[in-house]
């Protein structure tokens, strides 16, 4: 079976943050512009239509149009990415608002992986990881990103995460993180940041219902809810999934 791969992501928000306060001396609106720049705006869903257009879906209900993406990014899949971008004030047409991109870069995107029983644990592994409480971990459009933390000694060990559904009688929408981190255990603290489609879970039919995520922490067994509600339809996009590795020193 196929498993994606995961590496040790180089924090972004750190890299940012050291190039903001690298630069030379200046003023307090200078600080501020170079701070909204290298940091990211948002979390969003980069869609096609069926003639290939690319858009944003920022969350359930808004879309942003790219004024200066002219082609599609990806052919056919979508996929979750962290994005820098301005309100632009050139025609958004379909969309609910036009943006400038000033940098984009994906995130790990991934389905949700069969349930192997007995074999779960054994196949996709049981090393604790820590779920961080942040804004980028979070329920919408569809998807559950999460951004985790654990341990990274070796940057040429590949780390594996998926997302598993339970198969829980009681709650169709309990699902289990699981990370195999090939025996990289020793080290130190680093974040990754991870997107799962949650598309073949049962359709809630408008409702909101709560998702319940369980994972091996260092402290033990943990779990949280998060609010979801199936993805509604916003415009026609391309409708093939698959897992796609990301542009972010992630494998």
């Amino acid at each position: 079976m196929k498993v994606e791969k995961i590496s040790r992501l180089a924090n972004i928000f750190l890299i940012t943050l050291s190039l903001v306060f690298t630069l030379p001396s200046c003023s307090d609106d200078d600080e501020s512009f170079y701070y909204s720049y290298f940091y990211p705006s948002a979390v969003v869903t980069i869609k096609n239509t069926a003639d290939n257009t690319c858009f944003f879906q920022l969350d359930d209900k808004t879309t942003l149009f790219p004024v200066n993406i002219k082609k599609s990014l990806y052919t056919k899949p979508e996929v979750r990415a962290l994005v820098n971008y301005e309100e632009s004030e050139e025609p958004s047409g379909i969309y609910d608002q036009s943006v400038y991109v000033n940098w984009i870069d994906t995130i790990l995107t991934k389905p949700i992986a069969p349930n192997l029983g007995e074999e779960n644990l054994s196949t996709y592994g049981n090393d604790p990881v820590e779920i961080v409480k942040d804004w980028v971990t979070i329920v919408e459009d569809g998807y559950l990103t999460l951004l985790f933390e654990t341990v990274w000694g070796n940057n040429d060990t590949y780390h594996l995460v998926n997302l598993v559904s339970t198969e829980n009688p009681d709650n169709p929408y309990e699902l289990r993180f699981c990370h195999n981190a090939n025996g990289d255990t020793q080290g130190k603290p680093g974040q990754g940041l991870v997107a799962f489609d949650l598309n073949s879970l049962p359709d809630t039919n408008g409702k909101t219902v709560k998702l319940k995520l369980i994972w091996q922490s260092f402290s033990g067994e943990k779990s949280t809810e998060f609010d979801y509600c199936t993805r509604q339809t916003t415009v026609t996009t391309s409708s093939e999934m698959k897992s796609v590795k990301n542009i972010l020193p992630i494998k």
